[in-house]
């Protein structure tokens, strides 16, 4: 599977493209090329993002990717880039769950909430899951995770 992200802006043009194996959904290959930057990107900080290969898409990868790239402004809108392919990759395995969203705004509330619920791992993995949303209101954080993170 093949996830991308493009970014095209007035500072920046570049794309990151991901590979992931199925089904451990593992990272395979990392390609970037970036033809505009505010601050340039040099060959060795594009190389930086192979550091991500093998870490699996799924809890923590976030972290993980931040730890293991790290750097400083275009590299870490790089890092970001891979981030985002990450949660496209996510979102192309929760795309049937999404369409069964009910339309009505408390049903869609609950819906969610019942998500967030099953599957507490999505607590505070996005804006719509964070603390303070109405989507998880009344459900506590996980333990060892306080509603700021």
């Amino acid at each position: 599977m093949r996830s991308s992200c493009h970014l095209q802006d007035s500072l920046m043009d570049a794309l990151v493209e991901i590979a992931v194996k199925l089904p451990d959904l593992e990272i395979t290959g990392i390609k970037a090329g970036v033809r505009r930057s505010r601050m340039g990107v040099d060959p060795e900080g594009i190389n930086a993002l192979q550091k991500a290969v093998g870490v699996r898409v799924g809890p923590g990868m976030l972290k993980i990717i931040k730890g293991l790239i790290g750097g400083e402004g275009d590299l870490q809108e790089l890092a970001f880039m891979v981030e985002e392919c990450c949660h496209g990759v996510i979102l192309s395995f929760t795309k049937e769950e999404l369409l069964k969203t009910p339309q009505e705004e408390e049903a869609a509330r609950e819906h969610f909430a019942g998500l967030v619920r099953e599957n507490i791992r999505l607590y505070n993995r996005c804006a719509a899951f964070a603390a303070g949303s109405s989507f998880v209101e009344g459900i506590e954080p996980p333990k060892g995770m306080s509603e700021a993170e």
